[in-house]
């Protein structure tokens, strides 16, 4: 009897990076999983992006979205996925060939498994990581198990549950970009589910020097930094890390001769309603023990 695979959904998020989509939706091609859905989420690009996967990609699902509504628009395409389990990826990485098929190996075997964590690593080694990764004993074991502190995962390569993620209400839309894994990461850990890493389990990314010089970046991660801390520690840690951050927006402010996260922190507090009803204080031990690098904030102008 041929044994049956489940579905899984590719769910890829694109903003005019036509190139880089091209290429990374003709290595998705060779995947050596079935079945297999790939979705891509066009966030209105202006650089014929949709057009392309329209023409050369006939049976990729795209969906165009009207205006750039930020990281809201994966959550368009989880919503759609038909998938058992949802593979995210940016617009500028992919799966390496044998992932989906280890990170269902893994999933099967345990139902607590929430996320698989994929080893993202820098496309400039394609070449050198592809060749070793065939070779690799799959029945080694690979994954990463830590006993103080707790797994995130990097959005250019990661596989969840679809009815847990689902259950968790997917990305958080009132982010628009950045630490939207990290909030999801508390959620899932919050639930009873785990995030583990398999190093033998890769995806491929691009690393863009775009962001770094970039108001965005900053911005958005000082600003989702006091979201997260508001939507997920216990009261007190909320008190005492939210002071601390209030320091350092304004010591690096000074040192890096930068307004942009004085105007982060006003934005975190002024549109501070749209947490409304999203605030679910985690474990203790999960919110000392899931480590988030608030002082990421402040590195991109030094």
């Amino acid at each position: 009897m041929m044994q049956r695979f489940p579905l899984v959904s590719i769910v890829m998020l694109a903003w005019n990076r036509k190139d880089d989509v091209r290429e990374s939706l003709r290595h998705i091609q060779k995947i050596d999983y079935e079945p297999l859905e790939i979705i891509v989420v066009d966030n209105a690009s202006d650089d014929g992006t949709a057009q392309m996967v329209e023409a050369e990609f006939p049976d990729v699902h795209l969906i165009k979205m009207k205006k750039n509504i930020g990281i809201a628009a994966y959550n368009v395409g989880f919503e759609q996925a038909k998938g058992k389990y949802i593979v995210i990826i940016d617009d500028d990485s992919f799966p390496a060939r044998h992932a989906i098929r280890r990170m269902v190996q893994v999933f099967e075997k345990d139902e607590r498994l929430g996320a698989v964590a994929f080893d993202v690593r820098n496309y400039d080694h394609y070449d050198e990581i592809k060749n070793e990764l065939e070779d690799t004993d799959e029945t080694e074991e690979v994954k990463a198990v830590a006993s103080d502190y707790l797994m995130s995962f990097n959005g250019a390569g990661v596989g969840i549950r679809k009815d847990l993620f689902k259950k968790i209400g997917y990305y958080p839309e009132e982010f628009f970009l950045y630490y939207n894994e990290m909030d999801c990461a508390f959620k899932i850990w919050n639930a009873g589910y785990r995030i583990e890493f398999y190093s033998n389990i890769v995806s491929y990314h691009k690393y863009s020097p775009k962001n770094r010089a970039s108001w965005r970046a900053p911005f958005y991660y000082t600003r989702n930094a006091f979201w997260l801390i508001w939507k997920h520690y216990p009261m007190d840690m909320a008190l005492n890390t939210t002071l601390r951050l209030i320091y350092h927006c304004l010591y690096y402010s000074i040192e890096q001769k930068t307004t942009v996260y004085l105007k982060a922190m006003w934005s975190a507090f002024r549109e501070a309603y749209k947490l409304k009803g999203k605030r679910k204080a985690v474990d203790r031990a999960i919110a000392q023990k899931l480590r988030v690098p608030f002082n990421l904030s402040f590195t991109f102008y030094r």
